[in-house]
Order: C-alpha cells, then sequence, then structure tokens
C-alpha cells in the first residue's frame, strides 16, 4: 500500500518566502536607521563635532595660543561650526579667535549677560556644558540643555551650543563658545520615505524573481530524482540517477546510483541463488532416493557402507538447509565460537572420506597431501563446515580434468590449508568480488554438484571470526587456490582469549 505523503510548501515558495522576510527585515532596519533615528543620529554626530573641536582648539591654547587663529579658522570650515575664543582678564574677556561661518550663529548674536550665564553654566558642569536651541516658525525660542530638548521639527530651525573653559600653560583662562547648526531633516525623512516604499516594492519582486530562478534550478533535479526514486522503489532497479549542478544533488544521485546498482546485483544474486538451491539439494536428495532404492531392489546390497553414504548425505543436506541459517546467524553475530584443541590433519581427513562415493560416481580426483599431524585451537564445527565449502566450491569449478587438491603445509608456528581446482581460473577484477553473498564467478564451468552459493561467504565470516590469515590466489585459465593459516597449538591448550 502507498504511503500518503503529506503536501508540503514547495521549494520556490519558501524560497519565496525566505527572501521576502529578508527583505521585509532589510527594509525595516533601514525605515527605522533612515527616518526614525535620523534626528538622533544627525544630533549624535554633530555634537561629536563640537566636541572634536573643543578638543583641538584646548590642546591648541595649551601648546601655543599665537597659533589659535589658525586652528579656529580650519575646524570652523571643515565642521561648518561657528567659533569664538575669549581670553578671561581681570573679569574682562577679550576675543582672541572669531570664526562666524554660518548665517544666524547664535553665539555671535547674544549679549554679555548671556555669555556670562554660559560661562557660570561650565563652571557648575565641571569645565563644560552643551545646549541645544529651538527656534520655531513663530520667532519664539525654547532652550535647554542638549538631551532634555525636543528635536527639530517641520518649520524649525535648530543649533546646539558649546562651551568649554580651558587654560594656557602660563595660566591665562580662555572660554570656547561653539554654535552648530542643525538643518531640518523632515524634508529629507520624506523623501528617504519614499525612496524606501519604491525600493521595497522592487526588492519584493526581484525576491519572486530570484526564487522561480533558484528553485527551478534546485527543484528540477530534486523532482526528476524523488520520481526515479519512486519507480526504484517500486522495483524498477535498473536506473540512472542524474544531478542537477549542484553538489549535494549530484553526491545524493550518486549515492542513489550506487544504492541501485548494490540492490540491483543482490536483487539478480538471490534470484540466482534460489535457483542454485534448487538444484543443489537435488544433489543428496538423489543420492539417499538411488542408494535406498539399491538396497531394496538388490539383494546383498543392504550393506553398512551404503546405510552410511544415506546417514552422510542426509546429513550433508541438512547442513545445506542451514547455511542460510548460519550465515544469518554469523553476520548478526549470534552464532558464538566454541575453541578446543583438536587434530585439524584428522579433521580434514575424515572430511575427504566423505567425498569417497562422490568420486567414485563422477570420475573426482580428490586428493589430500599432509605431513605430520597438526593441532589448532578453534571452533571444531565451524572450521569443518569451511573445509567443507573450499572443497565444494573447488569442486563446482574443478574443470574438465576434475582434479581437487588439499595440501596442508607448517610454516614455523602456523599451519595453512589450500584448496586447489584445475577449472578456468578467476579474473584479477573479480577477485575482490567472491566473497560475496550469492556470488559466483562463472556458471558456465560450473559443475553444480554441490554448495548454495553461499560457501564462500560463510567462509569469510568464520575465518574472520577467527581471526584467521586467508585468501585466494588465482590464474585465468590455470585454476585457483584458497587457503587459510591458523597458528598451531598444544594438545590440551586453550586459546579463547585470543579468540
Amino acid at each position: 500500500m502507498k504511503q500518503k505523503i503529506k503536501r508540503r510548501v514547495g521549494i520556490k515558495w519558501k524560497l519565496f518566502g525566505f527572501l521576502a522576510l529578508f527583505v521585509a527585515v532589510v527594509i525595516a532596519l533601514l525605515w527605522v536607521f533612515q527616518t526614525l533615528l535620523l534626528d538622533d543620529f544627525y544630533e549624535a554626530i554633530k555634537r561629536r563635532e563640537l566636541i572634536e573641536t573643543a578638543d583641538a582648539i584646548s590642546a591648541q591654547i595649551e601648546q601655543d595660543p599665537d597659533e589659535l587663529e589658525m586652528t579656529v579658522a580650519s575646524y570652523a570650515v571643515r565642521h561648518s561650526i561657528c567659533t569664538i575664543v575669549y581670553r578671561v582678564e581681570k573679569n574682562r574677556a577679550r576675543v582672541v579667535a572669531n570664526a562666524d561661518v554660518i548665517s544666524g550663529c547664535l553665539i555671535h548674536h547674544i549679549d554679555s549677560n548671556q555669555r556670562g550665564q554660559y560661562y557660570d553654566a561650565a563652571l557648575e558642569a565641571g569645565g563644560s556644558y552643551m545646549e541645544k536651541i529651538v527656534l520655531d516658525a513663530l520667532g519664539g525660542d525654547a532652550q535647554g540643555p542638549a538631551d532634555h530638548l525636543p528635536p527639530a521639527g517641520e518649520g524649525n530651525a535648530a543649533g546646539t551650543v558649546y562651551i568649554r573653559l580651558a587654560e594656557s600653560a602660563a595660566g591665562d583662562e580662555y572660554v570656547i563658545m561653539l554654535n552648530a547648526s542643525h538643518a531640518p531633516v523632515s524634508a529629507t525623512v520624506m523623501t528617504l520615505q519614499v525612496q524606501l516604499l519604491v525600493l521595497s516594492a522592487v526588492l519584493l519582486v526581484i525576491a519572486l524573481l530570484l526564487a522561480l530562478v533558484i528553485s527551478r534550478h534546485i527543484s528540477r533535479p530534486i523532482a526528476e530524482i524523488s520520481r526515479k526514486a519512486q519507480q526504484f522503489a517500486g522495483g524498477e532497479y535498473e536506473m540512472t540517477f542524474t544531478g542537477g549542478g549542484f553538489r549535494e544533488v549530484d553526491e545524493l544521485a550518486a549515492t542513489l546510483n550506487y544504492a541501485a546498482a548494490e540492490v540491483a546485483k543482490s536483487d539478480r544474486l538471490q534470484r540466482e541463488l534460489l535457483a542454485n538451491i534448487s538444484h543443489d539439494l537435488r544433489t543428496p536428495l538423489t543420492m539417499i532416493r538411488g542408494y535406498g532404492e539399491v538396497m531394496r531392489d538388490l539383494p546383498g546390497e543392504n550393506t553398512p557402507e551404503n546405510v552410511q553414504v544415506i546417514i552422510d548425505e542426509a546429513a550433508r543436506l541438512s547442513e545445506l538447509v542451514g547455511d542460510l541459517l548460519d550465515l544469518s546467524r554469523i553476520r548478526a553475530g549470534t552464532r558464538t565460537l566454541s575453541p578446543e584443541c583438536f587434530n585439524l590433519t584428522e579433521a580434514v581427513r575424515g572430511v575427504m572420506g566423505r567425498y569417497g562415493k562422490l568420486t567414485e560416481r563422477d570420475g573426482l580426483a580428490i586428493t589430500f597431501d599432509a605431513g605430520e599431524d597438526v593441532y589448532v585451537t578453534a571452533d571444531r564445527t565451524m572450521l569443518l563446515q569451511v573445509i567443507y565449502n573450499l572443497i565444494n566450491n573447488a569442486i563446482n569449478y574443478s574443470g574438465s580434468e576434475k582434479r581437487v587438491t588439499v595440501r596442508q603445509t607448517v610454516e614455523g608456528e602456523t599451519v595453512r590449508i589450500s584448496v586447489t581446482d584445475t577449472g578456468e581460473g578467476i579474473p584479477a577484477d573479480q577477485l575482490p568480488l567472491i566473497w560475496d553473498r550469492y556470488y559466483k564467478v562463472d556458471r558456465v564451468h560450473r559443475r553444480a554438484m554441490v554448495g548454495t552459493g553461499l560457501g564462500l561467504s560463510i567462509v569469510k565470516q568464520i575465518l574472520d571470526a577467527h581471526r584467521a590469515y586467508y585468501g585466494v590466489d588465482s590464474c585465468v585459465g590455470q585454476g585457483s587456490t584458497f587457503w587459510f593459516a591458523l597458528p598451531r597449538s598444544v594438545p590440551g591448550e586453550k586459546r579463547e582469549a585470543e579468540l
């Protein structure tokens, strides 16, 4: 049953939403900073310019009052600040520097009383005093400290007066009076508001177009991958996923292509496995039935040897059926090792005896070449399963010569068991794949007498669990040799900790 997927907003509209939100945030910030806070920023800049000018003039007074005129003129022109510098002499103030650079300057049109008030205010404030003055359109005025007066509105003129007391190196007292004019910014604010409205509309349109273009490039390859993924989920494994110019989409397509190839291979090999198992199970069943009929119909054939063949083939049939379960248990880690010290050489001889009747019937030549008896510590049942699977695999690929050689060699403290066939060999590019489940190199040269197609995978899992060395040596046209190596043991020795 196809699972219902909740319909969600598409990439195009999500991108448009994010871009529209970004545009809205930018416009809101511009609106706040360029309209609502424009007066505050403007006045803060003017106050900073007044303080910087007063600092420069004070520094000049301390260094060389005779060069004061040049400093005053320079800063007055640079910042459009009216400047008057007085030197206090016997309770009288004498102008020593003057710069009138703005029309309607406030400090150039005040009387001595008001100058005295500013001087007293600066003394009370610790040497400096700042005051904002607003003149309305009717000619009235409002005065007070700069931080407490309302901003200049439409039709108003405003300015800031700054008083700084300074002293020269000779001990003379100076009074610095500065005035900066505040031009009305209402017209500027109105202009910015109109521009921001137009800019908002333009940016929203651009955001929509960008969302359409970007989503088209992003959503098209994703939609194509999604469509093919649905077909893939329906069992169509032979397909190719394509990317879309973006690294993440290309990586997704590459991953899905790899997954599709692996699933397709697994599906193909599993179908082949079912056919192989169906065929392989017939061999022991046929032998059991054949020996049973011979024992029933021919007098004197009810021998212990024939009965043993039936028993052995029945056991082999059970082993074939259990291969799938064994592999699953080994891979899941639920089948644990039960190591014991046993005679490996004698165990291999016992395995070889099981193939006696098979060699007589099909003309196979299976030989075992060993010198001294060697003991190992391992799980006996699982290691015998390895030997059976390697021999069965060699029989399947023994070719026309029908010859299999099992060889035991001892190198120092290591014993090596190798199984060699006389088949067609394995191409070098396929050697890394032979340990996969269901994998068979070449069905043309396969005798299909024993084995389930899981043998080498089971061998790999068992030998990995024993931490054994193993591998395959093969050359096309010259057969293959599968081998594994284990440490030798002394009878009675336990090696459980190492396993």
